[in-house]
């Protein structure tokens, strides 16, 4: 499978921010992670600060990738923009969050793009993406 993994506001600083919330491990490192639990595959990893370019690569994603991973950070609750490209893209969707986003703020309990995606993980880590990576290739299959 090709999969894309998309990154969103603030992940680049993983290692760095709250660990209780987020974990010990870099970005860098969950990728390596992936990539070496799934050696058969094919990974394409983004991350960006900037809506706009999440928003291109969530556009062009379907004609690439047979399935796709978003963490869309904070965007998650506030970004429309993001939740139309998600709901015009036709391809397996998981949206997955570090932090178990209904432990946390109020502000955070909801996500606007969850809906647009196949079905989310929250609050297992880096795990979450491995799972992510396993269930869009039963939804594949």
């Amino acid at each position: 499978m090709k999969i894309l993994i998309i990154n969103g506001p603030n992940l680049n600083l993983l290692g760095q921010r709250e660990k209780s919330n987020y974990g010990e491990l870099t970005l860098t490192k969950i990728e390596e992670i992936i990539k070496s639990e799934y050696r058969d595959d094919i990974f394409t990893f983004f991350q960006s600060n900037n809506e706009g370019e999440i928003i291109d690569q969530i556009q062009n994603a379907a004609k690439n990738y047979d399935g796709l991973i978003i963490n869309p950070g904070g965007y998650s609750h506030t970004s429309v923009a993001i939740r139309d490209a998600l709901e015009v893209a036709k391809l397996p969707k998981v949206e997955v969050h570090l932090s178990n986003i209904s432990a946390r703020e109020d502000f955070r309990h909801r996500s606007i793009t969850a809906p647009m995606t196949d079905g989310y993980l929250s609050g297992f880590k880096e795990k979450g993406y491995l799972a992510a990576v396993y269930l869009i290739g039963k939804i594949v299959k």
